[in-house]
């Protein structure tokens, strides 16, 4: 697509030697020559006019304008009567590629897990909070501000967390990040130089904690989930002295850490000096029990709980949060402020504002409304198309387990699944390789709607049922 730079005279950069033997008139043709064959003037884009080039230049205008006439004899510009000049020449590139691959299924409905409903997100309230907060913002609140993050919205967040969350906390013991990942990054980074070295991970778990430990020069260990979550025993015999948990709403298979492993965990962690990293996602979106509090609530100086508004408003909002343990608080906002001095301070104090106004709330409680009825829809069209399919995790977030019967193979059910467009994960992509379970399927129904779920599982209930 063209770029139209429209509304001034478009900037070109060009540099002409006055002490250079070749004249100024050659000079001009040969850049122009050369920006328009490397791409950096492209096919389309308007040139400044004879006027303004001749005096960013400092150079006549009659000989930027012969300079434009020899080029559009040359072909590489055009010229229209009371138009802009602008560029007509394309270049030719010859460039060896290797044979595309064939392409994959094309895939109509995808139940990819941990998509938010994109489609929902309040942009009415955030247009809103952005005109609220900037009309607001202070000459301080331009600058850089403190790398653990704008103090309104670490206030903020510090008291949503205690009201919502039954955290510990307070705005002094919050960094502001940019999501979930380099939350957690920073912590890893902060460990590091505090003197760990192994990292423990849930097995099945997030696909991405094992890179992000390794990345953080730490080594990842693979303890074993459960149906009531991290088996805390097997923890205990490795030499971890740090965990990554998410006990809430486990990833993948949606069980809740129970109230004994709870403790059991909390006590580990106490008897080695160990931190619990805690993954407080899709603890806005819970249905058939009460909400589970955050583990930081119960053990402040062992826990760090990092969370996000990814999967509550929308990934490209890009802002989360870590609230720690003051002395290792203190580390990771050393560790952020290295990594980019803060997140955009604006994008914050509009995030705050939406918070304290209300309306985030309001969107919470549509939103639940949203997924409860997707959730429920899944469970009826299992019912109807693989009555032998028992469905798991179904208490909070946007994702459930289809249990397969043992034997059953994944990959082929995922890959049939394909050729019929319809996207699936396997359970088993989310083990370690050394890691053992039963067979399942894991449905994300946050980014589908209800009509799409019906017509995907009546597409692949035939192979659920055979397994």
């Amino acid at each position: 697509m063209e770029v139209e730079w429209s509304g001034f005279t478009p900037d070109v950069f060009i540099q002409l030697d006055r002490q250079s033997p070749e004249t100024l008139g050659s000079q001009l043709r040969s850049a122009l020559r050369t920006a328009v064959r490397e791409g950096r003037l492209q096919t389309g884009e308007r040139l400044p006019s004879s006027r303004k080039l001749a005096v960013d230049l400092g150079v006549s205008r009659g000989l930027v304008q012969a300079t434009y006439e020899q080029l559009e004899a040359e072909g590489y510009l055009r010229a229209f009567g009371g138009s802009a000049t602008r560029v007509a020449f394309s270049p030719q590139t010859t460039v060896l590629t290797p044979p595309e691959p064939a392409p994959a299924a094309r895939l109509e409905i995808d139940f990819a897990p941990g998509r938010p409903d994109l489609n929902s997100f309040p942009a009415r309230d955030w247009l809103w909070a952005c005109g609220e907060a900037t009309r607001a913002a202070s000459a301080r609140d331009m600058g850089y501000g403190d790398p653990r993050g704008s103090i309104r919205l670490r206030e903020v967040i510090a008291s949503y967390l205690q009201r919502v969350r039954g955290a510990f906390a307070g705005a002094d013991d919050v960094v502001i990040c940019n999501g979930f990942t380099q939350g957690a990054a920073l912590t890893l980074a902060a460990l590091r130089a505090a003197g760990t070295t192994s990292v423990a991970v849930e097995d099945p778990g997030h696909l991405d904690m094992p890179l992000l430990v390794r990345r953080a020069g730490l080594n990842p260990v693979f303890v074993p989930v459960d149906d009531r979550g991290l088996v805390v025993d097997e923890l205990a015999r490795t030499k971890a002295t740090a965990v990554i948990v998410t006990p809430a709403h486990q990833t993948p298979t949606g069980v809740v850490l129970t109230p004994e492993r709870r403790l059991a965990l909390l006590q580990w962690a106490e008897q080695v000096s160990g931190v619990v990293i805690e993954d407080d996602y899709d603890s806005e979106f819970r249905y058939d029990k009460q909400p589970v509090g955050s583990l930081q609530g119960l053990a402040a100086d062992r826990v760090v709980s990092v969370g996000s508004v990814s999967k509550s408003l929308a990934p490209a909002i890009r802002l989360g949060w870590v609230l720690a343990p003051r002395h290792l608080g203190t580390r990771i906002a050393e560790e952020k402020h290295r990594a980019d001095r803060g997140s955009p301070t604006l994008d914050q104090l509009a995030l705050a504002r939406l918070m304290e106004s209300g309306r985030f709330d309001r969107h919470l409680r549509r939103m639940r409304g949203v997924y409860a009825a997707r959730r429920n829809e899944l469970v009826v069209a299992i019912g109807e198309h693989a009555p032998n399919i028992e469905l798991t995790g179904l208490a909070a977030g946007f994702h459930a387990v289809a249990q397969l019967p043992e034997g059953a193979d994944e990959a082929e059910i995922v890959d049939a699944a394909a050729q019929r467009s319809v996207g699936l994960q396997a359970l088993g992509r989310y083990r370690s390789p050394n890691g053992e379970g039963s067979p399942g399927i894991v449905f994300g129904f946050g980014g589908v709607n209800e009509a799409a779920i019906r017509r995907g599982i009546a597409a692949i209930g035939d192979l659920l049922r055979q397994g």
